[in-house]
C-alpha cells in the first residue's frame, strides 16, 4: 500500500507522553529524558509497572494469534497502537495469516514520525495507519474503511487506551460506536488498568504519573472494565490480569503472577 503520511505536529519533549514513557517501560529506545524521569517516578513507587507494561504487549500478541489462527479473522484495527516496538499487532497476525490486513490508528506526532515501521506489511496482507483520534470513532471507522472491508469480521484491539478516557460515559460510548461500526463474528481485545491487586500502590504510582504525564490516566472497578463488553460473548478465561490471558504454561511453567491491568477477548454476536 502506498501510504502518505499527513503534516507531522509538534513533538513536545518538555512534558512526558504516555506513549514515550510506556515507550521507555518496554525498553524501547523512542523516548525523552522527561519520559524516562517520569517512567523511574512510577517505577520507584509500583515496581511492577514495567512487568505491566510487557504484559499488556504479550496480551495483544497472544489475542492476536489466537484470533488468527483459532477465530480465522483476517482483518484488524488496532487504536492507541503506540511506538513500534516487537512483535507488532500485524507482525501477530501476519505470521499467522499472512493475508492479514491491519490498520493502525494513533494521534501522537511522535507516533505518526514511526509509523512506516508499522507498514512493513508481508505482501500477501496490507497495513496502513490513521492518525487520529480516539475521542472521534466515526473518524477512525471512516479512514479504516479504505484498507478494511468493514462487511467482514473485523478484530478491535484497545490495549491499554480507555483508561487515557476519564469520563466513563465517553469512554463506553466510544466503544460501543466501534463495536457498532463492525458486523457479527467481529471481536473486541482490551486492557484496561485498575487498583484491585495493589490498591494504594497503583494509586499512588498512577497520581505521580497525572502530575506530570498526559494524556492523564483513569483505574476503574473490575465491573465498569467489564461494562467494556455488554452485550458481547466474552471468551475464556473470562476478564484477567493481562498476564492470565491464555498464557504459555509450557514456556514459564506456573502460573505468572497478576498485575493491576484486566483484560478480555469478546465476540459480537
Amino acid at each position: 500500500m502506498t501510504y502518505k503520511s499527513p503534516a507531522p505536529a509538534a513533538i513536545d519533549t518538555t512534558a512526558p507522553h504516555s506513549a514515550r514513557v510506556w515507550n521507555y517501560w518496554l525498553g524501547g529506545k523512542d523516548w525523552y529524558p522527561v519520559d524516562k524521569e517520569t517512567g523511574d517516578r512510577v517505577a520507584a513507587l509500583y515496581p511492577d509497572i514495567v512487568l505491566l507494561a510487557r504484559a499488556a504487549r504479550e496480551f495483544l500478541k497472544n489475542a492476536v494469534r489466537y484470533l488468527a489462527v483459532e477465530e480465522g479473522i483476517r482483518q484488524f484495527l488496532d487504536i492507541g497502537t503506540g511506538l513500534p516496538t516487537a512483535m507488532n499487532t500485524h507482525e501477530a497476525a501476519q505470521a499467522a495469516a499472512p493475508e492479514s490486513r491491519v490498520v493502525y490508528v494513533d494521534n501522537d506526532p511522535l507516533v505518526l514520525a514511526h509509523a512506516r515501521a508499522l507498514l512493513n506489511s508481508n505482501p500477501r496482507g496490507t497495513t496502513d495507519y490513521i492518525h487520529a483520534d480516539l475521542h472521534d470513532p466515526a473518524a477512525i471507522v471512516d479512514a479504516a474503511r479504505r484498507t478494511l472491508d468493514l462487511s467482514q469480521p473485523v478484530a478491535i484491539t484497545l490495549i491499554a487506551i480507555m483508561h487515557h478516557v476519564e469520563d466513563y460515559d465517553q469512554a463506553r460510548l466510544i466503544v460501543n460506536s466501534l463495536v457498532e461500526a463492525v458486523p457479527p463474528g467481529s471481536y473486541l481485545a482490551l486492557s484496561h488498568s485498575t487498583n484491585v491487586i495493589n490498591g494504594k500502590g497503583s494509586d499512588d504510582a498512577v497520581a505521580q504519573y497525572n502530575r506530570f504525564g498526559r494524556p492523564r490516566v483513569t483505574l476503574r472497578s473490575l465491573e465498569q472494565i467489564g461494562g467494556f463488553f455488554d452485550g458481547l460473548d466474552m471468551l475464556e478465561p473470562g476478564l484477567v490480569s493481562t498476564t492470565r490471558w491464555r498464557p504459555n504454561l509450557g514456556e514459564i511453567g506456573t502460573l505468572p503472577v497478576e498485575v493491576d491491568q484486566f483484560c478480555a477477548v469478546a465476540r459480537k454476536p
